[in-house]
């Protein structure tokens, strides 16, 4: 009898399953091929942005300098624009904190004390700022600030888990429908207030931050300008979160 009547071939399933495994495989590699180009092409983007971002910190920096030194060699007065984001740190904890107050602070995601979240400003922020004045801090960070918060104490909501800013991916998956594709996206869109400020702070988990280097005032709940630490501190904001990160 020939060896070719004696072999015996493999199951008709065993033989469906070996095709439907190798599709899977081919269709995997090309998947991933692709990734790769779409990955490939995405770093581009982001790299002119990054490039585009950096002119646009510079000549905005050069603008005010000038208009400070037109001022002075005028004998008139600068005055810079509105503030249009602030950095809102909590400095209390819930102790002894009226209702009406600890409902604001709940709405402005400020729950633990040292917690920090950036607010857009118009009329109600002011007037919720106002009403939980004795036990917050705020003012408008600056471009080192908010770079450094992203990039070292920035950490993602998704699906009320505190994910990591790690990897740029997890902000294309999840901001990318809004243009915003990496950590130098949401710095802008922080800095400029854009069009898109309210999905990227939802996105960002509240910073928590460190108690400040030296301790707080004696009297924190003192008004910053009465030698305490709450309320409205403008740029001073700046070094209050330096001291803290």
């Amino acid at each position: 009898m020939s060896s070719a009547a004696t072999q015996v071939l493999p199951p008709e399933n065993r033989l469906k399953k070996q095709r439907l495994s190798e599709k899977q495989l081919a269709a995997k590699r090309e998947a991933q091929a692709k990734a790769r180009v779409q990955r490939r092409a995405t770093r581009k983007v982001i790299f002119k942005r990054a490039e585009q971002y950096a002119k646009e910190y510079a000549a905005r920096e050069r603008a005010e300098i000038a208009q400070r030194r037109v001022a002075r060699a005028t004998g008139t007065f600068y005055v810079p624009a509105e503030t249009k984001v602030v950095f809102v740190v909590r400095i209390k904890g819930i102790m002894r904190v009226p209702p009406k107050p600890r409902k604001i602070l709940q709405l402005l995601r400020l729950i633990q004390i040292n917690s920090g979240v950036f607010l857009r400003m118009n009329k109600a922020t002011a007037n919720m700022l106002q009403l939980v004045s004795p036990y917050v801090t705020y003012g408008e960070a600056n471009l080192k600030t908010v770079r450094e918060l992203v990039y070292k104490r920035g950490f993602a909501k998704i699906k009320s888990q505190r994910i990591p800013l790690q990897d740029n991916l997890v902000v294309e998956e999840h901001l990318g429908k809004y243009g915003i594709l990496c950590m130098e996206d949401i710095i802008h869109e922080i800095l400029t207030c854009g069009p898109h400020f309210k999905q990227v702070n939802s996105f960002l988990w509240p910073f928590k931050l460190s108690n400040p280097t030296g301790g707080w005032a004696p009297r924190k709940v003192l008004n910053f300008i009465e030698g305490g630490d709450s309320g409205n501190r403008e740029h001073f904001i700046n070094k209050l979160v330096q001291r803290m990160n």
